[in-house]
């Protein structure tokens, strides 16, 4: 994860945080201490929970920040004309170095108002870092946790690919749903490229223009064959035609049903490809052409001593089609004497997106993997997180926005996050019912007791409290950036990927059911509550009636 993205650069922002900038310069606010939380206010696509992702880029913009010569005259021609020279120089001499950057590790599954991110630094130059840190981590986020929901979704034990690049926002929108994707539970990628930058497996066969392209009157075309032992050299496509002509009468398939071009294009792949055949059956017709030609293909590959993977369908109706097919195979390994080929791969792709998933699930298939793109990369069922950076703390003074919406009313203070364990290792037990609890405090409260009754408060309803006995308590906010430098060893995408995929497992159903799961609880302290209710009322104004 260490490629360096040149387009995530200080000009990344929006141009109101340069404003912003100059006028806390301008009225001598450039030294003030400032403490800004980034975080989200819902979960997305209707669940109870999100992951946490884009920690990786955000320090890596730390890492690479520099605001050069040119940026520089780029930004004395858009502002206005009365902006002092010095202010230049200021920016100039911007250095990282002066931001603390506290986090959750990367992958974590967070919930509503917990800060992902903390940040500590110089106002004007924590305002330069929210834009871009906003967008390292919004979209991150949102692709890591439909990614997740689409693996709960279709299984553990399921084969999921990302194959969205060519339906993506764009390069940078390809690369990092890849990544992010991969990161949210995906097996592998179709995008080479991220493949390349991320380390992720990249995977594919054919499209149906490999198979439509090939005709009977290309037979000769179809290269020779090496076999796997011995080395000896031979055709590949006489020896699949004669075992089609077995394969057909056992599957009450006419030998002339078959489209005689989808056997040649088969042939041709596996024999560049034989120790990975994957066919794309679906062109003609999936049962009557297309797995008698698989078959056909796999019978002869064997006999050069190679297996075959598996099909892959992408029309129709899946879950009919699946059972169809293994029935199929079930047949030709019986009556041929190759059980090998009843445990062929079944790939399916076809538009699919978490209610398919789930459907499927439902009506029973026989689907080993998925193949999916376009719902899983643009994130169709909600197009953005809608994390925020505010304000909670200014030269130690705690800051609060208000607001008659409820929802966007902030949490003050420069705070810490611990989550409540109970006895068995699962999140805390209070009363007859289990339930987890991540607790808001302020910096200078103590930690939680281990045992201990911990009172947590929700943050809006003061009748709903309960009292906590943890036997463990995790710290979720960690120091990542101090002193220029990255102060916390980073995991491997596959690390936060097991990690997660673990953690997942550990989620109570009904916290992650797709149907009304239940809500996470996010409580404060007594003390944060009453602090923050104190602020509430001493910053609102009070109305007169006459």
């Amino acid at each position: 994860m260490s490629w360096h993205n040149p387009v995530i650069q200080p000009l990344l922002t929006d141009f109101y945080q340069i404003t912003m900038a100059y006028s806390y310069w301008k009225n001598g606010k450039k030294d003030e201490i400032a403490v800004f939380d980034l975080y989200f206010r819902k979960n997305p696509f209707g669940g109870e929970f999100t992951i946490f992702a884009g920690l990786s880029a955000c320090l890596d913009f730390l890492n690479n920040w520099k605001i050069s010569d040119e940026d520089i005259e780029y930004l004395k021609k858009n502002l206005p004309p009365t902006t002092e020279e010095e202010f230049f120089t200021f920016l100039k001499t911007i250095d990282p170095g002066s931001v603390e950057l506290w986090a959750v590790p990367e992958g974590s599954i967070v919930f509503p108002k917990v800060p992902l991110i903390r940040v500590e630094g110089p106002l004007p130059v924590v305002q330069l870092l929210e834009t871009t840190l906003l967008n390292l981590v919004n979209f991150a986020s949102l692709v890591a946790t439909n990614a997740a929901r689409f693996r709960l979704a279709a299984g553990m034990e399921k084969v999921l690919l990302e194959f969205g690049l060519r339906r993506a926002q764009g390069p940078d929108g390809g690369l990092s749903a890849s990544k992010y994707c991969y990161l949210g539970g995906f097996d592998g990628t179709s995008n080479v490229l991220a493949g390349k930058l991320y380390d992720i497996p990249v995977k594919g066969t054919m499209a149906h223009a490999f198979v439509s392209s090939f005709t009977s009157i290309d037979e000769g075309r179809v290269g020779t064959l090496k076999h796997f032992k011995n080395g000896e050299a031979k055709e590949l496509y006489p020896i699949a035609r004669a075992w089609l002509k077995k394969v057909a009468p056992l599957l009450s398939v006419l030998e002339q049903e078959v489209n005689s071009g989808e056997l040649v294009a088969f042939s041709a792949y596996a024999a560049a490809f034989p120790g990975s055949f994957l066919a794309l059956v679906d062109t003609y017709h999936v049962l009557r052409s297309g797995v008698p030609c698989y078959c056909a293909v796999a019978l002869a590959l064997n006999d050069f001593g190679y297996r075959a993977s598996g099909m892959r369908l992408d029309s129709g109706d899946l879950a009919y089609l699946s059972i169809e097919v293994r029935k199929k195979l079930k047949i030709v390994a019986e009556k041929l004497d190759a059980p090998w080929i009843a445990k062929s791969l079944i790939v399916a792709s076809n538009d699919i997106n978490e209610d398919t998933l789930l459907s499927l699930k439902q009506q029973g298939h026989s689907i080993d993997a998925f193949g999916i793109g376009t719902h899983l990369v643009t994130c169709q069922k909600q197009p953005a997180l809608g994390c925020v950076f505010k304000l909670v703390e200014l030269n130690k003074r705690a800051c609060m926005k208000l607001s008659q919406d409820i929802e966007k009313i902030t949490i003050p203070s420069k705070k810490v996050v611990y989550r409540l364990y109970g006895a068995d290792g699962m999140p805390a037990l209070t009363h007859a019912q289990e339930y987890t609890v991540d607790l808001l405090k302020r910096t200078d409260e103590a930690v939680p007791a281990l045992g201990g009754r911990v009172l947590c408060r929700h943050a809006f309803d003061e009748g709903k409290r309960a009292y906590v006995l943890p036997s463990k308590v995790e710290t979720l906010l960690r120091p990542y950036w101090k002193d220029s430098k990255i102060c916390q060893s980073l995991p491997t995408l596959k690390e936060i990927q097991t990690n997660l995929r673990e953690d997942l497992q550990r989620l109570r159903p009904d916290h992650i059911r797709p149907l009304n799961p239940t809500p996470y609880k996010v409580a404060l302290s007594g003390e944060l509550y009453t602090f923050m209710h104190h602020l509430w009322l001493e910053n609102m104004p009070i109305g007169e009636l006459a």
